[in-house]
């Protein structure tokens, strides 16, 4: 028997981050739940969806438009795992306001996500938060700034512990306060709630080993030479080593060690197509620093992983190789680090 562990999901929030007026068009939900439940390989599907409270659908849709979504993913014969909560109106270092709105977006987030539970499609899974603020606006005053995103951070835990929910701050170099390897654990440590905790994307968490935005915390060298294996694998243990213990969430990507942004999303770290031949990691190979410790065994620390793939063009999100090759590199992460239950 082939390991069924971590489950594969796709998130469908690449139809929606980096598109609309100033890029291309959004590719709706119906249309990725449709290329997702598509994807085959050796006749092995994806098993569900990650999904984003915002765009796609409405963060303050009724119960029974949260059951006929549910209906919706269950007609594909998948399953929904990790939620986006819609937290840009206001920021977590912002006016008291502004913070208010941020938990209450947490708020109902959780509630949905528990609704989804108790109707039995979503086994499994977190709520996903960032700060909603930029690395500059945080830079403008550390300490204050640093203190605020924690105390908002703080409120929005307790909120969601009333849902029993786990949020994962997700590491991405684009927000304040988390634009850094060294400033995410800060946060995560300074937070020290039992269900907050980290969601590493694979994507981004490269640009954290090389110090984008926040130089001072940079891994590898300058001017690295990527043909330099064992530095990056020296430096993605480093990494590794320090935020894992969090990782309640993971993303499998791939990136070209560039930073890119469309529409009006910052610029980030550049996803990359599953094969691309510019891509700086072995993905299936490099996935195990986040799935097993520093020993080798598999922390089993969550129960799926998703692909994450932002800001392609659309002609390669409505192409089905496209998510076919996303497949075959999800099934061959858990064949190497997965296991059987």
């Amino acid at each position: 028997m082939e390991n069924n562990f971590p489950k594969l999901h796709n998130a469908m929030w690449p139809g929606v981050v980096g598109k609309g007026p100033d890029s291309e068009p959004v590719v709706d939900f119906d249309t990725m739940l449709k290329m997702t439940a598509g994807a085959e390989v050796d006749g092995v599907k994806f098993d569900g969806v990650d999904i984003a409270l915002f765009e796609h659908m409405d963060v303050n849709m009724p119960d029974d438009d949260i059951k006929r979504m549910a209906d919706k993913v269950a007609g594909y014969n998948l399953k929904i795992g990790s939620m986006v909560a819609p937290i840009w109106g206001g920021s977590a270092m912002g006016s008291q306001d502004k913070r208010d709105h941020f938990v209450e977006m947490v708020r109902k987030a959780c509630h949905i996500g528990q609704k989804l539970k108790e109707i039995g499609i979503r086994p499994y899974g977190v709520i996903r938060i960032d700060s909603s603020a930029s690395p500059t606006d945080w830079d403008a005053d550390p300490t204050g700034n640093q203190k605020l995103i924690v105390e908002t951070f703080q409120r929005a835990c307790d909120v969601a512990a009333d849902y029993g929910e786990q949020l994962a701050a997700e590491g991405e170099i684009c927000w304040g306060g988390m634009q850094s390897w060294k400033t995410m654990l800060d946060t995560l440590e300074s937070v020290n709630r039992p269900n907050m905790g980290f969601q590493a994307d694979m994507a981004h968490t490269l640009l954290y080993t090389m110090g984008y935005n926040r130089e001072q915390d940079r891994i590898l060298p300058p001017g690295f030479d990527w043909s330099d294996r064992a530095t990056l694998e020296s430096a993605l243990r480093t990494l590794t080593s320090a935020l894992r213990p969090w990782t309640i969430d993971f993303h499998v990507a791939q990136n070209d060690g560039t930073v890119f942004g469309s529409g009006s999303h910052d610029k980030t770290g550049r996803h990359c197509q599953a094969l691309d031949p510019n891509g700086k990691l072995d993905v299936v190979h490099d996935a195990g620093y986040w799935l097993r410790d520093e020993n080798g065994r598999l922390t089993k620390a969550f129960k799926h992983i998703c692909w994450d793939g932002c800001m392609f063009p659309n002609s390669v999100m409505t192409n089905q190789q496209t998510w076919n090759d996303i497949l075959a590199t999800m099934i061959a992460v858990r064949q190497q680090h997965g296991w059987k239950e």
